[in-house]
């Protein structure tokens, strides 16, 4: 099931349905994560490289001062699978976890101060 890729259209529908922030662009899905700059570009990196490497199953990353671009493919299926949506989730849920906003008041989260900015939340 998790090699079989799916159609441009569903592709779509569940990019719209389960991970809006992602898009559908020449065969892979894709997602910018804007940072406050090169801390912080390096933490997102870790952390995707760190949840790849527990599914094995690795995307391609495109790396700047201020953003990283995730691209992700299942290249034995020649398109998108089960695979790249779990991990895409995945991603999503780790890295732009807002704390403060899911935790019922346990976490402060990151303050938004200038001096410890770090993920830029995206609005929808």
């Amino acid at each position: 099931m998790s090699e079989q890729a799916f159609t441009e259209a569903e592709i779509e529908q569940r990019l719209k349905a389960e991970l809006p922030h992602w898009t559908y662009e020449k065969g892979w899905i894709r997602r910018k994560i804007k940072t406050s700059g090169w801390k912080a570009t390096l933490m997102v990196v870790t952390t995707v490289g760190h949840l790849a490497e527990k599914a094995w199953h690795h995307p391609d990353m495109s790396i700047s001062y201020a953003f990283v671009i995730v691209k992700l493919v299942t290249h034995s299926a020649k398109g998108i699978t089960e695979k790249d949506f779990a991990l895409a989730k995945k991603i999503e849920d780790v890295v732009m976890w807002d704390a403060a906003a899911e935790s019922q008041g346990v976490f402060e989260g990151t303050p938004e101060d200038q001096r410890f900015s770090y993920i830029k939340q995206d609005k929808l």
